[in-house]
């Protein structure tokens, strides 16, 4: 016999011994006091899920942002940094499982399934290359929205962490594939290619429309979203133009469409943006790239940090996978061993390396829960610390 039917026949058979002792009145009293008691003995488990809300996540990773490229901002854009808005500060250690210095794959990685890996995997365990569970994966099961916004290819390794699970970060046309039927609901970047020009002759966007998506391959093109439905934006190239070359305002635009469509869902969503090419200008050494990247970064920061203060119900996490080139902003002339030289009224920045480095990396949060993110700890905990604040979210 079923609880449910059991009640039923208990109440059934209570409510006739007890109507040759009490009164109605007695009777709806005992009965009261009878729920009452039962709703005391559920378990802490089913209490807790009733009691947690939906807490929408915005998850914003410059690719390659040191501590020294963040505050560029500071000193080379015409207006206070969105950066300035957050409280709650920590700093990450983002080594992976084979080497001290990561790379984007792996510190994606950490950031998706809360276990790191080593360099080069996408989502897969160091020991057998099994699938680990992203966050997006586990959110979905929840009812939440999920969107990926990005200027590299989709496929590129920081955002392939939340969708797909292959060994190598290289096998760009594999991870391509994995997105058709991942849980992602919305998608703006580019790598097009990947997907309709493939070495197999596959062509994937009638498969993606299949699935759900609205595909456009043209612009970001603005629309009234339908939150039954999915989005996908799928840009030409491999890879975006940089800023310094003409790109235009797509990470911060692609960031507040994306807000826009999943915030209608009721159930939460989460999001993660990458200002991609902060680590394209760290590996070029240049370092005007590099500041218009993270001054566009910013904006997107900004994007979703007022969203979040207007909402109340969003936390917004700002961190990046690692720092690359080994940037800094020493005096004019500071390389010189003339120290009379050094012009500390101007500031130049400079490469120690065109690889990454194991600088710590800062973290800044806001919203709900964002307290727990202070400290100093390793990147997958940034992982843990999301689902955590979903918790603390009553």
């Amino acid at each position: 016999m079923s609880m449910g039917l059991f009640c039923i026949w208990l109440i059934d058979y209570l409510y006739k011994k007890l109507q040759k002792i009490f009164t109605m009145k007695k009777i709806i009293s005992l009965v009261i006091l009878t729920v009452s008691l039962w709703s005391c003995f559920r378990s802490p488990d089913e209490t807790q899920k009733e009691d947690i809300k939906p807490l929408n996540v915005i998850l914003l990773i410059g690719d390659g942002m040191g501590l020294s490229q963040l505050s560029s901002a500071y000193y080379f854009g015409e207006q206070e940094p969105n950066f300035s808005k957050f409280k709650d500060i920590g700093f990450i250690n983002t080594s992976c499982t084979n080497t001290r210095i990561t790379d984007s794959a792996a510190g994606a990685t950490a950031f998706a399934t809360g276990n790191r890996s080593y360099k080069g995997a996408i989502s897969v365990s160091p020991q057998d290359t099994s699938s680990m569970t992203n966050i997006i994966e586990t959110l979905s099961l929840l009812g939440y929205k999920t969107g990926l916004v990005a200027t590299y290819s989709v496929t590129h390794a920081t955002p392939a962490a939340f969708y797909a699970h292959v060994d190598s970060r290289d096998k760009q046309e594999d991870i391509a594939m994995q997105l058709v039927t991942s849980e992602v609901d919305f998608f703006a970047s580019s790598g097009l290619p990947y997907f309709n020009a493939r070495e197999d002759n596959k062509d994937l966007i009638p498969l993606l429309e299949q699935n759900g998506f609205e595909m456009e391959t043209q612009r970001l093109d603005a629309k009234e979203f339908n939150v039954k439905k999915k989005y996908g934006y799928l840009m030409p190239p491999i890879s975006m133009p940089a800023k310094v070359d003409g790109r235009d305002d797509f990470l911060p635009d692609a960031t507040k469409m994306a807000i826009d469509y999943l915030s209608r869902n009721k159930d939460g969503f989460f999001l993660m943006v990458e200002g991609s090419q902060i680590d394209g200008a760290g590996h070029k050494n240049n370092s005007e790239m590099l500041i218009q990247e993270v001054l566009d970064f910013d904006k997107a920061v900004g994007m979703a940090f007022d969203f979040a203060e207007k909402n109340g119900n969003t936390l917004v996490i700002v961190t990046a996978d690692h720092e690359t080139g080994g940037f800094t902003l020493g005096a004019e002339n500071g390389t010189s061993d003339d120290y009379d030289s050094h012009d500390y009224a101007v500031i130049e920045p400079s490469f120690a390396t065109y690889g990454h480095s194991a600088t710590l990396i800062p973290v800044f949060a806001f919203g709900p829960g964002s307290d727990i993110f202070r400290g100093v700890y390793n990147n997958n905990e940034i992982f843990h610390k999301m689902l955590k604040a979903r918790e603390l979210n009553k």
